[in-house]
């Protein structure tokens, strides 16, 4: 490695989480210097050189719940690397002109051949600035409709890391903690692997190769706008466990086949049957966290008749196995209860 140290400046707004934040902000100051401190009892030289930077420049300002940081740097600089932690913001949040100069700092480091880098919702930031048109991307599993909302982003809400455009420069971590997916990634890329294995070691990160599957949940397909849609989403909440929910949801509707398809997928962005199944696995990924019932017999409690149908739809739309969710999740539960 050459001894110019890579500048990695992270984006500070109000709306960011002071532990995303600064939790890549740990992970690249200890790069190099922690891991030799633990086992050879005598520190390093941090690989690379943090700053947290804001619109503000170095006064101090407020971020979310209320924490107050203070900025190494204002945003007239070009580091190598920019992370966008994240917007602690509702997906239904208009942020188009909110960040205007965040946005024209990105564009400026990014022309100027910075890595640009996002966890979770700060894909949006990226999206604003029109880096991401005709590009792969992902965000957190709730903002993901927000993101496909801009042109031409191709959205991938399994994935919890996505590299792409030019040289490799954008790069986007999903949701929660696969900010430290984020953080391996950069060192790895811009140190070398056995550092970043060092760091995975020191920090005790679990890569999340699972993806964001197994936490999403039925966030996207809310609405209020249609009246007779929200009713028959209502009504199959209680009813989804029906041999023909479908055919129960057109009568409630009170449509016609045609019309009542058209305004439920116009509603809620799913096809009928593919909300009934998304109630269904949620209700089945319940009672695998809080239940020992045998994997079968919940196929069938939530309206399945063929178990065997059930486990592919479960591991193609969860990415794992029933099977393995209720180790992972229901274990996790037993631990978090004591």
């Amino acid at each position: 490695m050459s001894m110019h140290k890579p500048t990695i400046a992270l984006l500070a707004i109000p709306e960011v989480a002071a532990s995303t934040l600064y939790g890549i902000y740990d992970v690249f100051a200890s790069a190099g210097r922690d891991w030799p401190a633990l086992i050879e009892g005598k520190a390093g030289e941090s690989l690379f050189m943090p700053r947290v930077v804001a619109r503000s420049g170095t006064r101090e300002m407020t971020v979310a719940n209320g924490v107050r940081v203070v900025p190494d740097a204002g945003l007239d600089w070009v580091p190598d690397v920019v992370c966008i932690p994240e917007i602690a913001l509702p997906p239904e949040a208009v942020i188009e002109g909110r960040y205007s100069e965040e946005v024209a700092w990105l564009k400026r480091c990014h022309a100027e051949g910075a890595i640009l880098a996002s966890a979770c919702s700060g894909a949006l930031l990226l999206a604003e600035s029109g880096l991401l048109r005709g590009e792969d991307a992902t965000t957190h599993w709730a903002y993901c409709d927000v993101l496909g909302r801009y042109p031409d982003v191709r959205v991938h809400p399994h994935r919890a890391l996505v590299i792409g455009g030019i040289g490799s420069r954008l790069v986007m971590a999903g949701g929660g903690t696969s900010w430290s997916d984020l953080a391996l990634y950069l060192v790895a890329r811009l140190a070398s692997v056995d550092e970043a294995m060092h760091l995975a070691k020191l920090f005790l990160i679990d890569w999340h190769a699972a993806g964001q599957l197994p936490f999403a949940m039925l966030a996207r397909t809310r609405q209020a706008e249609d009246a007779v849609i929200a009713r028959c989403q209502t009504w199959v909440a209680e009813h989804y466990d029906e041999p023909s929910p479908v055919a129960s949801l057109i009568e409630v509707s009170g449509l016609s086949e045609r019309s009542f398809h058209r305004r439920f997928r116009k509603a809620t962005g799913l096809t009928p049957m593919e909300y009934v199944h998304t109630l269904r696995l949620e209700e089945a990924k319940q009672m695998l966290e809080t239940e020992t019932t045998p994997v079968d017999a919940i196929a069938e409690a939530v309206g399945y008749e063929d178990g065997a149908f059930f486990g592919r739809l479960f591991r193609r739309k969860v990415g794992l196995t029933p099977a393995q969710y209720r180790r992972r999740f229901g274990g996790l539960r037993k631990a978090l209860s004591g």
